[in-house]
């Protein structure tokens, strides 16, 4: 595990990377879409608590549902693209700690404030939305994060009947050089860091 990626590596997954707005007309296929959840499932989440849930819109009827309910520019790309995922975290994931934090059985009632649990749930499906991306970039894959989209009616349309919230969706597939904006700036390591 000591060995760090090589520089074509690092350049797939971070710095030759882009936000895709324009797709190539090709499905993921299901056996793509498990191959991107079985890396992400392992990037850590506090108490390995995992609470993100993942609505893979790929058939027309998803997407044009989830597009539906986003702006007039994401929906454009959420049809154009092989699939977008809705990132959602679920309110109930305590129930899931027993299985997923064997070693701390009482880690079920540490969430018992409903802040500190809504909380908890949106930082780490956070995480996780990152996760995914960086494994779908790590396969070869591009991807679009959005906001942009009305929350309360995907969650309406896509996690009725269950506690689960919708954080953002992300595109994924093959990027094309269509509507691709010039790499913006980042700020430097002195504008954004702080050694002490």
């Amino acid at each position: 595990m000591s060995q760090p990626l090589d520089d074509p590596s690092l350049d797939l997954i971070f710095r030759a990377a882009r936000t895709r707005n324009g797709w190539v007309e090709e499905p993921l296929g299901d056996d793509l879409i498990h191959r991107i959840y079985d890396l992400a499932k392992f990037g850590p989440t506090s108490a390995n608590m995992s609470p993100a849930r993942f609505v893979w819109c790929v058939s027309p009827a998803a997407k044009d549902k989830l597009a539906a309910l986003s702006s007039s520019t994401n929906a454009a790309k959420i049809r154009a693209a092989p699939a977008t995922v809705i990132i959602g975290y679920d309110l109930d994931f305590p129930d899931h700690l027993p299985k997923l934090f064997p070693h701390a059985p009482d880690a079920k009632n540490w969430f018992g404030d409903p802040k500190t649990r809504e909380d908890a749930a949106f930082r780490n499906s956070s995480l996780q939305g990152a996760y995914l991306i960086v494994a779908a970039r790590a396969l070869g894959l591009d991807c679009g994060p959005m906001s942009g989209f009305d929350n309360a009616a995907v969650d309406a349309a896509f996690f009725e009947g269950t506690r689960v919230k919708s954080n953002f969706i992300c595109s994924i597939g093959h990027g094309t050089e269509e509507n691709l904006f010039p790499r913006n700036p980042r700020l430097a390591f002195e504008e954004a860091n702080t050694i002490v």
